[in-house]
């Protein structure tokens, strides 16, 4: 059946409901350069105000998913699961949960991005180790999850083009805020990728993409609803990304924090994010009795993380890079630290090297801000809060700046805030 993509923008625009037909018809035309961007920017722009009904997201979605190959995970002898984090700063969790559930006995089938503006990419995090490939065939890819139990590699070109062209025009349009485009384009590559359930961690907060409870809330269930739709069993936590995740911004910084979380250490709140989502992962997996926890404790874990490293052509032991240059930003008072700025400090590494503006910008492996203390932390004047770290000195001034007020001290301590928030699915 033929449309005419103007006749289908205007029953968006007008506040109508799209047929099945109208939107099968309207992905195809533009993955195939037949509908004009243009066009798909003006239908874009009116979801952006109109929003869309649960049917028609659940369709746009498979449409997306239609647009390109499906992987068939049928060979992999586990049960497959993954894991997707809408991003934050500091959000390292996917490298030592990813080996953690794999040593479980479930296959983890994780197809990762790149970092833009304040949030980190994990393949740019896993680039940072010497002789890391993340790009992976097709057949590479079922091989590795057959051997070691898991991967973590970039999305084929053959999955879900839509959302490849669509996402692009997103980013210059100012559409990019619409739930039902944000839930589409997030699932319809993680039920590409044929894992037989996902567990999706929704940051809410200051560094995150979505700043109020209430949008997340309504993000995570139109996911969840979009995987039971398209039989991929979902659930998902609303998780606190006000202050960053961990003391580690940046590529191999993030990476060797992860690393003593798998040797049995790290910092508290990255152990307890991790261990919760493994949890949650194994038990959709069918191993409810798995103990995330123990993995991590008697090297089960770290030893995973290895095979994986080694598989996709990493040196599990090659030292990490170091930025040359440091600055250490230090107590102006005596107090408590109320509130370290997730935004601030994301923004602040993305200056220094840690981060891209553009997708085809490079990044630098050792760029990154350390913090020294954390919300509830007693400091005096003169002790270090953060520390900042770049490849060029050029870098430190403005990342300083936009640091700056990051860290809040007062004469009283915070009141605990909860990591985890909420559980839907």
């Amino acid at each position: 059946m033929t449309f005419n993509a103007v006749d289908v923008i205007r029953v968006k625009r007008d506040g109508g409901v799209l047929s099945d037909a109208q939107i099968d018809w309207i992905m195809d035309g533009y993955t195939r350069g037949a509908v004009a961007d243009e066009q798909m920017s003006a239908l874009a722009m009116a979801i952006l105000l109109r929003g869309m009904t649960p049917p028609e997201i659940a369709r746009w979605t498979h449409a997306m998913i239609a647009s390109g190959e499906r992987l068939d995970l049928s060979s992999v002898d586990r049960s497959t699961v993954d894991k997707h984090s809408t991003g934050g700063v500091g959000d390292k969790i996917t490298l030592p949960l990813t080996p953690l559930v794999a040593a479980c006995g479930a296959a983890v089938p994780q197809l990762s991005g790149r970092g833009l503006g304040h949030t980190g990419g994990t393949l740019d995090k896993l680039e940072a180790i010497p002789g890391f490939r993340a790009t992976l065939t097709n057949d590479e890819f079922l091989a590795q999850l057959r051997g070691v139990g898991a991967a973590i590699c970039a999305a084929g070109s053959g999955l879900a083009p839509a959302d490849r062209k669509l996402y692009a025009l997103r980013d210059v349009t100012a559409t990019v805020e619409a739930i039902p485009l944000i839930a589409s384009s997030i699932m319809s590559k993680k039920i590409a990728e044929g894992t037989g359930a996902l567990v999706l961690d929704v940051k809410v907060g200051s560094g995150a993409f979505m700043k109020h409870v209430d949008q997340a809330r309504e993000l995570a269930r139109t996911m969840v609803e979009l995987g039971g739709a398209h039989g991929v069993r979902t659930v998902a936590l609303l998780t606190g990304m006000s202050t960053p995740l961990g003391l580690a911004v940046g590529n191999a910084v993030e990476v060797a924090e992860a690393v003593e979380v798998l040797s049995g250490g790290g910092p508290a709140d990255v152990v307890e994010l991790t261990v919760a989502l493994a949890r949650e992962m194994l038990d959709l997996a069918g191993l409810p009795d798995a103990d995330p926890a123990a993995a991590l404790r008697d090297g089960r874990a770290m030893d995973s993380w290895r095979a994986l490293i080694r598989a996709q052509g990493g040196d599990p032991d090659a030292p990490l890079p170091v930025a040359p240059e440091t600055e250490v930003v230090r107590a102006a008072a005596d107090g408590y630290v109320s509130t370290v700025d997730a935004h601030r400090i994301g923004t602040s590494a993305w200056l220094l090297g840690a981060g891209r503006a553009r997708k085809e910008d490079s990044v630098s492996a050792s760029a990154g801000v350390v913090l020294h203390r954390r919300p509830g932390d007693e400091v005096r004047a003169g002790d270090p809060l953060y520390e900042l770290r770049a490849e060029k000195a050029d870098r430190i001034a403005p990342a300083r700046e936009a640091a700056e007020g990051a860290v809040e001290i007062r004469s009283t301590p915070p009141a605990p805030v909860p990591l985890v928030m909420e559980r839907i699915g």
